[in-house]
């Protein structure tokens, strides 16, 4: 092992601690967000209101120290309210961009579906491009930039629903859910001397995560894995109870996705069961089914269960 890559783990233990403190009995969804963080994917969390899904990512931002704005989203929001708006100064007779709050390096947008489409919309091109346009002129992000949202899935009321194609800049899609009994018990102790993440300590900064990402995008992929995961997304397309599958960029992502798990699993190489395990939170809010497969009790977790039925995993890998 190189140097950088141990002094990396000793960091991905110390974030996965802090949030692990905040968000009880939740490790597999501490490991996914983090993933997502050292693969540059943005995460949409969809869950009942007080579960913790504001507290994990603030734990986030303050372990990392970035740049951290929350916009909570309703429907007066407006897309400058967003992306920032271009005010005239009459002292320098020119306009001055002043930034919004997606000018950050995690954002979090609360209840996002509770902001119209046409304010979801300048959203997108943050989301892809890394970058946002106002009156012509185009204004980078700061880098890293992560985008978490979150949205309740039982309200309709004052809702609207999120667009095929920004559900396909989100890289993944998960929720948090209730803890069980000693958990939850255990959450009356932790918070008798105030929040945990008002004791939180930084354990990295900015720049060390965005060295962490360019050392997750050079994770070895043997050819076999490619296969592998190009398979998987292919029969999402080709499945008789779906009617919409997996895009090419939902392909990239969980590639990328698989390797920063790998990363963090302490490999610095892809295997089978990572795109396996992967699979359905970076591609399953991507796949809409037919109407029939839903009326027969389809859902999208068993459809992965069929696809993976279907396909061979590769056995011996090169590394």
């Amino acid at each position: 092992m190189d140097a950088s890559f141990v002094e990396d783990l000793t960091i991905i233990r110390q974030l996965k601690a802090n949030l692990e403190s905040c968000i009880l009995g939740k490790t597999a969804e501490v490991e996914l967000l983090l993933t997502a963080m050292l693969a540059g994917g943005h995460v949409l969390l969809e869950d009942v209101p007080g579960t913790g899904k504001t507290v994990l990512i603030k734990a986030l931002a303050k372990s990392v120290e970035g740049q951290f704005r929350r916009i909570q989203c309703n429907p007066d929001l407006l897309p400058t309210d967003i992306t920032g708006v271009a005010i005239y100064h009459p002292k320098q007779e020119t306009f001055l961009f002043r930034p919004g709050p997606v000018m950050t390096n995690i954002l979090l947008a609360d209840e996002i579906n509770r902001a119209t489409t046409k304010t979801q919309s300048a959203l997108l091109e943050a989301m892809e491009e890394r970058h946002v346009t106002v009156d012509g002129e185009r204004h980078p992000l700061p880098s890293p930039f992560l985008l978490l949202a979150t949205q309740n899935p039982i309200d309709f009321e004052g809702t609207y629903v999120l667009p095929e194609a920004q559900l396909d800049r989100f890289m993944m899609k998960f929720s948090l859910g209730y803890p069980d009994h000693e958990t939850e018990k255990k959450m009356l102790f932790s918070q008798a001397s105030g929040h945990p993440v008002d004791r939180l300590e930084q354990v990295a900064d900015i720049e060390r995560v965005t060295e962490m990402q360019g050392r997750v995008r050079e994770v070895h992929v043997d050819e076999a894995v490619a296969d592998y995961v190009v398979s998987i997304t292919r029969k999402t397309r080709e499945h008789s109870s779906v009617f919409l599958g997996a895009s090419p960029r939902a392909t990239i992502a969980l590639l990328q996705a698989a390797k920063a798990l790998a990363y963090l699993r302490e490999r610095q190489y892809v295997i089978p069961d990572d795109i396996k395990y992967l699979a359905p939170f970076v591609l399953g809010h991507r796949m809409i089914l037919h109407s029939e497969a839903r009326i027969e009790g389809l859902t999208v977790d068993s459809v992965f269960q069929s696809i993976f039925g279907q396909i061979r995993v590769p056995v011996r890998l090169e590394k």
